[in-house]
């Protein structure tokens, strides 16, 4: 039967306005493996801890976390690490991405998961021993690998242990043979078919205890474990060593003479080489064992406040504009050079140091407790990147009121390095 040219119209315009109707069990998520994420620098890496208190015992809600994630993913953050599974704060991140993931596929984020490592004794008040581990470092595992397999699209990488290595950790730091046996184990769960083959296995320590500094890390047990991993990762501190081992921090006498904003340019590009010849250090005694395993920045930050050891009445090195420096420039040069750098960190967290509130461990965050965006991302603000965004009520506004001369009064000049 002919159909009239009309009708014909009629039913293709119909046809033509017609929306696709996807079914919930029809949705596709990106689900990106951990060699793709790590090798696209252009995905931001993040350190990420939701609290909001004083202490941990008060846990962020699920509702807090996705208020988080959302404000990260507006910055285009698409990596977090977490740093331990005997609290509820890791688990409940994985829970707030797959709700955030169901109510939106383009949602995308993936989770670097810590697996906590402590010596004998630790946190105990009893003698440690640094040679035998916790008796608790098997649980802890455990719960990492049950993480692993029911989280599969968000768990790309394990960390066994943070700074579990490195001897100024006296509290709690194991020998490498230790962080060792629990990689070798993850990577015998994979072969076996119990983990994801392309789950990526590490240890994130201190770059030192990857072989970048002293000759005493330099052991056989180090080595294998350089071979074991599936990457590297480091921590890297130029804030820190701004007390500890001050040589690159300072201004000549001769440059005194200029702008404090110049002045502070200066030092802060000294201290972005710092922090690569660090990673540096440690690709290069990767290469001298003859490996060749990929190096990451699993951690490097720079507080906004500090009483201490760091602020006006010590090296003069923390304050938010220098911090927002360090953000950027350090940003820039791992995007550059193809290192994915997890930066340190997301929010504020009082809980850190209860006992200095002032303390530059509280600090670290690129947001306050309060979400108020520090200098390091005003420009983002000005984007509009965090409009109808709000942490518990508070919108997401600049400090100083976005005031940089008023920001830059409160920031001390580098001191002078003397007699060099």
């Amino acid at each position: 039967m002919r159909i009239p040219l009309t009708l014909f119209l009629l039913l293709l315009l119909l046809n033509s306005c017609k929306k696709e109707v996807v079914e919930p069990s029809q949705k596709t998520y990106k689900n990106m493996t951990a060699q793709e994420l790590l090798s696209q620098s252009n995905y931001q890496a993040m350190c990420y801890g939701g609290y909001r208190e004083m202490t941990r015992d008060k846990q962020p809600t699920i509702d807090q976390i996705k208020e988080d994630l959302r404000i990260l993913n507006a910055m285009d953050v698409k990596l977090i690490r977490t740093y331990n599974v005997q609290l509820p704060h890791a688990t409940n991140v994985l829970k707030a991405i797959r709700q955030l993931k169901a109510e939106n596929p383009d949602f995308e984020m993936y989770v670097m998961l810590g697996a906590w490592i402590d010596c004998k004794n630790a946190w105990t008040g009893k003698p440690v021993n640094h040679d035998i581990e916790s008796e608790q470092n098997e649980d802890e595992i455990a719960r990492a690998v049950a993480l692993a397999q029911e989280y599969p699209d968000i768990i790309k990488i394990i960390a066994v242990g943070n700074e579990a290595m490195v001897k100024w950790a006296t509290s709690y730091y194991v020998q490498p043979d230790i962080i060792l046996k629990w990689v070798k184990h993850l990577q015998d769960l994979k072969k076996q078919g119990q983990l994801p083959t392309n789950l990526w296995i590490t240890s994130s320590d201190n770059f030192a205890s990857w072989g970048g500094g002293d000759t005493q890390y330099h052991v056989p047990a180090l080595n294998e474990l350089i071979r074991e991993v599936d990457f590297i990762s480091i921590h890297t501190y130029p804030m820190h060593d701004t007390h500890y081992n001050p040589v690159f921090w300072g201004v000549q006498e001769n440059e005194a003479r200029l702008s404090k904003e110049k002045q502070i340019e200066i030092v802060m590009q000294q201290s972005l080489q710092y922090a690569i010849n660090q990673y540096e250090s440690v690709v290069n005694y990767v290469k001298s064992i003859g490996e060749d395993k990929p190096v990451y920045i699993g951690e490097t930050g720079w507080a906004s406040f500090s009483n201490e050891l760091y602020g006006k009445t010590g090296s003069k090195a923390v304050d938010e504009y220098k911090a927002g420096i360090y953000y950027k420039l350090i940003r820039e040069w791992s995007i550059k050079n193809h290192v994915t750098c997890f930066y340190f960190e997301a929010f504020d967290e009082k809980w850190k140091d209860a006992e200095n509130p002032q303390g530059s461990e509280n600090h670290f965050g690129l947001f306050s407790v309060n979400g108020q965006a520090k200098y390091a991302l005003w420009d983002l603000v000005d984007q509009d990147l965090f409009k109808n965004l709000s942490r518990d009520g508070n919108p997401i506004n600049k400090t100083f009121n976005g005031d940089e001369i008023a920001l830059l009064k409160s920031v001390s000049t580098p001191p002078i390095k003397r007699g060099q």
